[in-house]
């Protein structure tokens, strides 16, 4: 299962010659570490690699690329392709530059997670490792099975994570944060308990602010084929919340100049996106 990609732009660095550490990231799991030295008479540069984080998470493979680019394009911007599957090999990469010249060199990468499907189906069903704390109340979570349903768990659990410890939710009550892990605890059959015309407004708050795109993919479903919320409120939480095929739908609905009017005239109107009002403008032209 892919995930999002990872990305990282560094600041801008000056080698003179001597063996440097020249930058030391970690970012969503991916430890990075920029060197410079000098080897015969050329210098040398090399980013090393570790994403055994991630690989405890469940991910078994990292894709994408590394650009390595010269701020006074003194060497065309080099671009290197990833594909690592074995977390302990030397994952490094490496250029080699004349040391005739004083580089200012910065680089970027864009590494892409893959999850072992057996992994996710044995994350879903492995028991709880992790504790987490929301208003003083625990809550048992199994680590892995959220860090691949949300790429906030994954950083939460990546920077702070210590076996046995416990992590504190701020920000959101106990309920709510029960309610939207309630929603997603079975991907394969979401209950419909948590998932309704009461519930969807407050369940798109949390995937948007836990990055939990699959609960938005829920509620999206529920509203395409189950809800009986109004057209305006409908076509608001589309807009709001992008969810793409439900505002498709509500901008077919549309299927009147006089509708389109109407939509137009209410107070509402003026809180949708630009972008919506023009799919919007772009229906009255098929009127016109």
């Amino acid at each position: 299962m892919e995930q999002s990609p990872i990305y990282y732009e560094s600041k801008t660095a000056t080698f003179t010659g001597s063996d440097l550490q020249l930058d030391v990231s970690d970012t969503n799991g991916i430890k990075c570490t920029w060197s410079g030295n000098v080897a015969g008479h050329q210098k040398q540069y090399s980013w090393n690699f570790d994403w055994r984080d991630l690989h405890s998470q469940g991910v078994d493979r990292l894709t994408g690329y590394i650009i390595i680019k010269e701020r006074n394009n003194l060497f065309s911007p080099q671009k290197m392709e990833v594909d690592w599957t074995i977390v302990d090999q030397n994952n490094k990469r490496t250029i080699t530059v004349s040391p005739a010249s004083q580089y200012t060199i910065s680089f970027e990468y864009s590494l892409t997670p893959h999850y072992a499907t057996q992994s996710l189906y044995d994350a879903i069903f492995s028991p709880p490792d992790t504790v987490l704390v929301v208003e003083g109340k625990e809550i048992h979570v199994n680590k892995a099975f959220f860090s691949m349903r949300s790429d906030y768990f994954k950083v939460l659990f990546s920077n702070n994570f210590k076996e046995g410890s416990l992590l504190e939710i701020k920000e959101v009550s106990y309920d709510d944060f029960k309610l939207l892990c309630n929603s997603f605890s079975d991907p394969q059959f979401p209950d419909p308990q948590f998932t309704n015309d009461g519930t969807v407004e407050k369940l798109l708050k949390l995937a948007r602010q836990f990055l939990l795109p699959s609960v938005t993919e829920t509620v999206e479903h529920h509203l395409l084929h189950f809800s009986k919320i109004g057209f305006l409120k409908m076509i608001w939480l589309a807009d709001e919340f992008k969810m793409s095929k439900l505002l498709e739908k509500c901008i077919r609905e549309l299927d009147s100049l006089e509708k389109v009017k109407k939509l137009k005239e209410l107070p509402e109107f003026e809180k949708l996106s630009d972008e919506t009002k023009l799919l919007i403008l772009g229906r009255i032209m098929k009127f016109l």
